[in-house]
């Protein structure tokens, strides 16, 4: 059966070009205004991968019918019926009632199942890259970089501005949303037209749940049929446990961004409703931007001025409804899967001893270690974030605001810079040491696994922890009596080191590039994109196009990671199976 296998093959190559296609012939028609004859060659497009998706599907359950058993999920066997099923329209001997004949028929329909089936192609394509042994820190930074080109095309299309828009500022918008930044030259309110910014939107999700995420889960949920590296390679970026465990991760990811985001969508709503002069819909869209910006961290406002507009500005359970979600989002997912666990526990446990049922095996560990650390570090920076905000602008940046608006302006404006990028007041009203200070927070970030940027508050309190460590002259490191492996120490002080060459380098060329700007301002400006926070002192729309692609680079290398991307770059080096004798650089 070599021929059969080739068939398959060579039908397959030709899938995942069309679905290509499709996906180009869809943008066109969405987003540009086609004439008549445009429009006919472009649904004639999708129609021909329609034919070309049954046809290759008709020839696997052919030829190839055990295997396609073997790995189709419930969800693949749903898609590929529904795809025969538009074919009943069209036969003669049609037995649906007229209102499902008119439903199959319609474009819309024929449209979102194609995507569907596309997307699952295409990811189905793209794990299979692991197993050619591809480096994925190489695909993990090439799937961003192919996402931030995408979203360009997006934003430059006609029916997405009002105006039109330049290259550079549409990359710029566009790496920022993927990056989940919120840095932007142009004001997203009043450029983008609610198609572009939906588009924003779409860029904002898929930037933050990670684009290999989300291609895991199609290829595993769908299709399940993917070898043991991809699934190891996978494991690996998401933090699974165990590869059992590998889809319920995906699962947990995936669950919990879209139950939070919608829990904070609905609070938003009840906070605005009727308050704004918006329509329902309008409303809607609203609180949903805000609310999946808010909890990938993105920074982005469909406002202008972002938060810090008049119509939100009094809005007190507004901005307490967003800084959760930051919160809930910049604390990172096992972290959030650890919560989920104790809470089932306790639950449960609480069941059985109601039912007077045997009581559950006792667990001595509810919190990890990761658990512990990320908590304990990120109360303590915005208790003192807070604090010191609040003390040095209460007569300045707040000055004229209650008490009770005073407070949670300085609670909010602890939680933005850990890596969301809300502005609820300007931050050129803000004193020297207020800034510093937000510097500061916008450097740690948030937790690993986690829609935020920065150096992450573990790789910060493993540093301090080895701080202590040397000041005390202890051989290890312990901490909740737990000692730290060496790796992550390591790891620790490389991402630190990464981070201040980074901004140092980008910080030298970038004054070299804008000789009249304030320096202060360009490093703020500059720490700010390579932490992907998006916090501005006004001075994004006044750069270069030089300064422009220069903070695009940084906004990807910290949403990628310096490691992950170094790493890409770099490849392992051989294990050697000798050591050297050792010996001792003399340090002060």
């Amino acid at each position: 059966m070599p021929y059969v296998r080739m068939l398959l093959l060579w039908a397959d190559g030709v899938l995942c070009f069309m679905s290509l296609i499709f996906l180009l012939a869809s943008i066109c028609k969405y987003g540009f205004s086609l004439t008549v004859d445009e429009l006919s060659v472009i649904e004639g497009l999708i129609n021909l991968t329609w034919i070309v998706y049954l046809v290759v599907n008709t020839l696997h359950l052919v030829f190839n019918f055990q295997e396609v058993r073997q790995n189709y999920r419930k969800m693949a066997w749903i898609l590929n019926f529904l795809l025969y099923l538009t074919l009943l329209p069209f036969a003669s001997w049609n037995f649906l009632p007229e209102y499902l004949t008119v439903f199959l028929r319609n474009s819309a329909f024929t449209d979102v199942l194609l995507l569907l089936l596309s997307l699952l192609n295409l990811s189905n394509a793209l794990i299979r890259l692991f197993g050619k042994r591809t480096n994925p820190s190489l695909i993990f930074a090439s799937s961003f970089l192919i996402l931030i080109v995408v979203g360009t095309g997006l934003l430059l299309l006609p029916k997405s501005t009002y105006d039109g828009i330049s290259f550079i500022d549409a990359l710029f918008t566009s790496t920022s949303a993927v990056c989940v930044t919120g840095l932007s030259t142009v004001d997203v309110s009043t450029v983008f037209t609610p198609t572009g910014q939906l588009f924003i939107l779409i860029l904002i999700q898929i930037g933050g749940l990670g684009v290999m995420t989300i291609t895991s889960f199609f290829a595993l949920f769908f299709m399940g049929n993917t070898s043991i590296y991809n699934q190891l390679a996978v494991k690996d970026m998401v933090s699974s446990q165990s590869l059992s465990s590998l889809l319920s991760t995906l699962l947990y990811i995936l669950g919990f961004t879209l139950v939070i985001e919608a829990l904070g969508a609905l609070w938003l709503y009840a906070e605005i409703h009727g308050t704004m002069g918006m329509t329902w819909g309008e409303e809607l869209f609203f609180v949903a931007f805000h609310a999946v910006s808010a909890f990938c961290n993105a920074g982005f406002s469909t406002l202008s001025g972002n938060l810090g507009n008049e119509q939100i500005l009094h809005h007190t359970g507004f901005y307490l409804g967003i800084s959760f979600l930051i919160i809930l989002g910049g604390i990172g997912y096992p972290i959030l899967v650890n919560f989920y666990q104790t809470l089932s526990y306790e639950v449960k446990r609480v069941f059985y001893r109601l039912m007077n049922e045997r009581t559950l095996p006792h667990r001595v560990h509810l919190y990890n270690l990761n658990t512990r650390i990320v908590v304990r570090m990120t109360a303590i920076l915005l208790i003192s974030g807070t604090f010191v905000i609040l003390i040095a602008e209460w007569n300045r940046a707040f000055a004229g605001m209650s008490v009770v608006d005073k407070f949670v302006q300085a609670f909010f404006n602890a939680v933005s810079p850990r890596t969301a990028g809300f502005n609820s007041v300007s931050l050129t009203t803000m004193g020297f040491h207020s800034l510093l200070f937000y510097m500061l927070l916008m450097m740690i970030g948030g937790g690993a696994q986690s829609t935020a940027g920065g150096m992450k508050v573990n790789a910060f309190a493993v540093i301090l922890l080895n701080l202590r460590a040397v000041l005390k002259n202890a051989e290890r490191i312990s901490i909740f009596n737990r000692e730290l492996s060496y790796d992550s120490i390591r790891r620790s002080n490389a991402t630190l080191i990464f981070y201040l060459l980074v901004v140092f380098v980008s910080f030298f060329f970038i004054t070299l590039l804008e000789p009249d700007l304030p320096a202060f301002s360009l490093l703020f400006e500059c720490v700010s994109a390579l932490s992907t926070v998006g916090s501005s002192l006004d001075l994004t729309p006044l750069l270069g196009n030089g300064s422009k692609l220069l903070l695009v680079l940084l906004m990807f290398v910290g949403r990628v990671g310096l490691l992950t991307l170094v790493a890409s770059l770099v490849g392992e080096s051989r294990k050697q199976r000798f050591r050297y004798p050792s010996d001792h650089v003399i340090i002060n």
